[in-house]
């Protein structure tokens, strides 16, 4: 039982199951069938888990240098070679899954996969960091919508606004780790941002993925974006001072509540492509 759980740390569990949990919400939001949203999920948890046990493999090393004792590889509950044999079943699995759903949504869904992966494999380590977390959470949206009967196309302001949750996310991913990825020559763009910039960035983009969200669907606003907004602009000025130690704490909880709000929005949104 050790190992299993260690297993299912090692996926990075929180996101893994709540990009997995959108996704699936999404697919149903978006009228995709309850038969193919159980294999939409199935696809993105083991592409999610792949891409978290991948990154502990190949980061094993880097870890054991700075002591991380939250990872199951410094623990000694699992090796990076168990890990590696794990995440490249899971790749398989994903690319069957994936492809099972056909050929559009498939690629889109195998996009998100590869996004992660190359992040692992060296984009983590470039100013260019931010740009898998781009791409991979703007394809998610458009291939679950892909999922649907008669293959229809995402509309652009889903895909943006995916795109941008996935850049804020990179952001408040990374910030935690700043020093120990400092200390073993990892320097991605919240590194060479810094904390404070970080968090402004962060913020500005969760405020940007709110309005295209609202703004970006045809017709006036609905009640519900009109309230998210009222909640966005003062958790947005409280999220910007994630990068303050003073604030950090208070910041926190307001980068939760603005990503919340967003993930509404996008399941709202989803609900408007049917």
């Amino acid at each position: 039982m050790r190992t299993v759980t260690a297993m299912a740390l090692a996926t990075h569990l929180g996101p893994t199951v709540a990009v997995t949990a959108v996704a699936t919400l999404l697919a149903l939001a978006s009228g995709v069938g309850a038969g193919r949203t159980v294999l939409v999920g199935l696809a993105v948890l083991a592409g999610q888990a792949s891409i978290g046990w991948s990154n502990d493999w190949l980061d094993a090393g880097r870890d054991a240098t700075v002591a991380r004792a939250d990872k199951p590889t410094v623990q000694g509950l699992v090796t990076p070679a168990r890990l590696r044999a794990a995440a490249l079943a899971a790749v398989v699995l994903a690319v069957v899954l994936s492809l099972a759903l056909g050929p559009a949504p498939g690629v889109l869904l195998l996009g998100v996969v590869a996004g992660g992966w190359a992040y692992n494999a060296g984009l983590k380590r470039t100013a260019a960091s931010m740009l898998p977390y781009l791409v991979a959470f703007g394809l998610l949206p458009a291939g679950v919508v892909a999922a649907a009967p008669g293959t229809p196309v995402a509309p652009w302001w889903l895909v943006a606004a995916g795109a941008l949750l996935g850049g804020a996310a990179h952001l408040a991913n990374v910030a935690p780790d700043l020093e120990d990825d400092a200390a073993t020559g990892v320097r991605g763009l919240p590194h060479r941002l810094g904390a404070t910039v970080s968090a402004l960035v962060a913020a500005g983009l969760l405020g940007a993925a709110s309005l295209v969200l609202v703004l970006g669907p045809a017709g006036p606003p609905s009640a519900v974006g009109w309230v998210a907004l009222v909640v966005a602009v003062p958790a947005l000025v409280v999220a910007a001072l994630a990068g303050t130690a003073r604030f950090r704490a208070a910041a926190f909880p307001a980068v939760m509540l603005l990503t919340v709000v967003d993930v509404v929005l996008l399941l709202v949104g989803g609900g408007a492509v049917q």
